[in-house]
């Protein structure tokens, strides 16, 4: 999984492309550590409209993403889900922990 950042304003934009799964976490927290200590951003989208596949450890580091950035007063947005990522997203009830565009 390849993941490039875009910050504009107070939204940083993670892009994020291919499989979203448990070999995808050290680059995935490495993503975002920086974002947690930047000031100025207030938001985190998460894009997940080039990703074509994600497992469940996916799941729980998006969970992990959203507690530490709470912890830190920032909020975590889910954006352009695929079909198949959707379902995902529906079966884990993350509409009801996430803002998903």
């Amino acid at each position: 999984m390849h993941t490039n950042i875009i910050v504009h304003g107070s939204t940083a934009t993670m892009q994020m492309n291919g499989r979203f799964d448990f070999n995808a976490h050290r680059n995935f927290k490495e993503a975002y550590m920086d974002l947690m200590q930047n000031h100025t951003v207030s938001v985190i989208d998460i894009d997940l409209a080039e990703v074509d596949y994600m497992d469940s450890s996916a799941l729980g580091m998006l969970l992990m993403l959203r507690d530490r950035a709470q912890a830190v007063n920032k909020n975590v947005t889910l954006s352009k889900p695929s079909k198949t990522v959707t379902q995902i997203l529906d079966i884990a009830n993350f509409s009801k922990l996430f803002t998903i565009n």
